[in-house]
């Protein structure tokens, strides 16, 4: 797993497995965010198993599904919520990571 710090309240990193949830909470994180739409790809864990091992390791979990290069207000929206009421330092994936960065900073350059 790689994980990108975007912010000092904020990284990054492609997708992970139930088993990378421990070495998120171990690197200081508090909650983490998937910004993937289940079935986007053949193989990935699906959010509910991801949740379920953030659940496990007392991590607080939110599904956020954006569609790879259509981010909308809807999901500017819910992830600049999701990042005011989860616990910091906040861990979010996605494919690659970039679509979770792409939030990040359109949500900082909004204000929202």
């Amino acid at each position: 797993m790689n994980i990108n710090r975007i912010a000092d309240d904020f990284a990054v990193s492609p997708q992970i497995s139930p088993e990378d949830v421990a070495a998120v909470k171990a690197a200081g994180y508090k909650s983490i965010i998937c910004n993937r739409p289940d079935g986007e790809d053949m193989g990935q864990p699906e959010a509910e198993i991801i949740a379920r091992a953030a659940d496990a390791a007392g991590l607080p979990f939110r599904h956020i599904p954006v569609v790879s290069g259509n981010i909308t207000m809807n999901d500017l929206t819910d992830m600049a919520a999701a990042l005011k009421e989860l616990p910091g330092p906040v861990f979010a994936y996605c494919r690659s990571g970039g679509r979770c960065t792409n939030l990040y900073g359109a949500i900082r350059d909004r204000g929202l």
